[in-house]
């Protein structure tokens, strides 16, 4: 009898970055989105079918492991819970493409920059929430504030940029102000909609899955983690695609395409981010760790409470689920 799949583990190594780039290769895939509700609900139904031994007689590995794609492309892994579509991580590359392609060929103006950035901290905030570590709830009043705050930052940001710039730097330069306000929006994005995470401490788990308690710092690591991929995920996009630009418009047929440069943006950023995706999602473990004796001296309120919880059998680290 062959041995059956352990459905609610990756499929390949994730102690490896090699191992999670292919585990996120898998799981972003943008096809997933156009998946209906109904497939969507009855892969959920498989996977939790599959984990207790009760799916249906006849039912191949196959379409196992294609329930466990759209049920792990579209449903939270804390609460079960179907994400927003445009939220989704396998959203990524059609919904940022898009926005990035547009902030790079529409910078010029004051106007283009505010909204843009507006836009694109609006998608961040949704897509920031939907992989939130749904064990910290967040409440509305929170939201708004977050929402607010990080949209202002990137607005503020890229005016700022732009006016200091235009004086001193030169339109090449000026190319980068949507990078320098993508940078500086995420540092402000993902802690702020992520707060309760902060507030309260993150569910921290024993090496058994086990939750031995919560923890402040491994919520602070858990952000600085998700900061660094974000900005990874669109880094190499909004680098290096200025400088091809500032190249090719200068050749006599893109002077004569000028109403494509825009769309020509926009697909090459998406060729960049069907690459950085997975990339910038593997480039840290999901499920992240921490070595208890560091919460012993940062944080010995929470250290205390987990050893107290563990009694006798006291763990070497603790785990948590890190978000996207």
């Amino acid at each position: 009898m062959p041995e059956r799949l352990n459905i609610d583990a990756p499929l390949w190594d994730q102690s490896t970055f090699v191992g999670r780039f292919k585990h996120f290769l898998w799981v972003t895939d943008p096809r997933t989105c156009v998946v209906g509700d109904e497939a969507l609900d009855n892969a959920k139904l498989l996977v939790e079918q599959y984990r207790k031994g009760t799916e249906p007689p006849g039912t191949s590995l196959e379409q196992v492991i294609y329930a466990k794609k759209l049920y792990e492309s579209a449903f939270h892994p804390d609460s079960g819970e179907k994400q927003n579509v445009f939220g989704r991580m396998s959203f990524q590359v059609p919904g940022g493409m898009a926005i990035t392609g547009a902030m790079l060929q529409w910078y010029r103006t004051p106007f283009a920059v505010v909204f843009w950035q507006w836009v694109n901290q609006s998608f961040n905030a949704l897509v920031n929430y939907t992989n939130r570590n749904a064990k910290s709830p967040t409440t509305t009043t929170q939201l708004v504030v977050a929402y607010v705050s990080a949209t202002s930052s990137a607005m503020v940001t890229a005016l700022g940029c732009k006016y200091y710039w235009q004086k001193r730097a030169s339109p090449f330069i000026q190319r980068y102000v949507p990078f320098a306000a993508v940078a500086a929006a995420n540092c402000v994005n993902i802690p702020l909609m992520r707060q309760n995470e902060f507030l309260h401490g993150i569910d921290c788990s024993d090496d058994k899955g086990r939750i031995v308690g919560q923890s402040k710092v491994a919520a602070a690591k858990a952000f600085s983690q998700v900061i660094i991929s974000r900005i990874t995920m669109c880094a190499p996009g909004m680098l290096i695609l200025p400088v091809i630009m500032e190249r090719a418009e200068k050749f006599p047929f893109m002077k004569k395409i000028t109403y494509l440069h825009g769309p020509i943006q926009v697909m090459a950023v998406g060729c960049f981010l069907s690459f950085m995706v997975p990339v910038a999602c593997g480039l840290f473990p999901q499920r992240c760790s921490m070595k208890l004796t560091t919460l012993a001296w940062i944080e010995p309120e929470a250290y205390e409470k987990i050893k107290k919880n563990c009694g006798d059998d006291i763990p070497e680290r603790i785990y948590f689920n890190k978000g996207l």
